[in-house]
């Protein structure tokens, strides 16, 4: 096959790089082996990719054609779903997929293609999937920022009141998060769904002229009370309370955000 070839097949079957499921990859432990290996698996069709931006007319067209070709190959996994929960389940899986392996591993080649191609990959998918806010980042970026994952939004509220990162409060949301969450029946389900969202409602949250006031008032309503439940011992109260505050920042902020 040549270079066209290989791109045109190859990037989209980055789709399909992890071995088990995402979040038995996404682990502090598992994440850098489980990226490097998936890397150097494709590391032959970034190659190709590059080879074929370089030396032939249209570039931005033929990465264009790569990023649509990526994004219906997601659509078809979609369609072969008959279940509404399974297609929403897998949709979240295919995120999580495209925001901590497929563009982080682009980024990885640093060739001229991979900013471009990265760009298109992200456009594509979101005029495809216009409810997600996929962003890219580099594999450096999530790894130093891995264990922040679940935590967008009290990390916002900790910076409005100036508390480091290790803060007691992140802190025991995180330990939570990793001691009881992760391993109750639907744990992993909601991290996903958690992952997906909550950055973009942070994200509009700041673009408020009065954000520092909102989110004083998630610390009171929602924050707070959290913390109090796990250290008494209420965790599933406290899981409530959590998705709750989710949902209901999620009405307010997600999307379009106020306006």
């Amino acid at each position: 096959m040549d270079d066209y070839q290989i791109s045109m097949e190859g990037i989209p079957r980055l789709l399909d790089c992890c071995d088990g499921s995402v979040m038995d990859n996404f682990q502090k432990k598992t994440y850098t082996d489980a990226f490097q290996k998936m890397y150097q698996e494709n590391v032959s069709v970034f190659d190709a990719v590059e080879k074929h931006y370089k030396t032939e007319a249209g570039g931005e067209k033929f990465l264009t054609e790569l990023a649509d070709a990526l994004t219906a190959y997601a659509q078809e996994q979609l369609d072969q779903c008959t279940r509404k929960s399974r297609r929403e389940h897998l949709l979240m899986d295919l995120n999580m997929v495209m925001a901590v392996f497929v563009l982080p591993m682009v980024l990885e080649f640093h060739g001229e293609s991979s900013k471009p191609l990265a760009d298109c990959m992200v456009a594509s998918w979101k005029r495809q999937f216009p409810k997600n806010n996929i962003q890219a980042a580099d594999f450096s970026t999530i790894e130093a920022g891995f264990h922040k994952n679940w935590c967008y939004i009290t990390t916002a509220v900790c910076r409005t009141f100036g508390k480091p990162d290790d803060c007691y409060e992140l802190t025991t949301l995180r330990e939570y998060r990793d001691t009881y969450l992760a391993k109750s029946p639907g744990g992993e389900e909601l991290i996903l769904e958690y992952y997906d969202k909550a950055p973009s409602i942070v994200k509009h949250i700041d673009q408020q002229p009065d954000a520092e006031t909102i989110y004083r008032s998630i610390w009171d309503e929602w924050l707070a009370p959290c913390i109090s439940m796990i250290e008494d011992g209420r965790k599933e109260d406290c899981l409530e309370h959590y998705v709750d505050m989710v949902h209901t920042l999620q009405k307010e902020y997600f999307h379009s955000g106020k306006q």
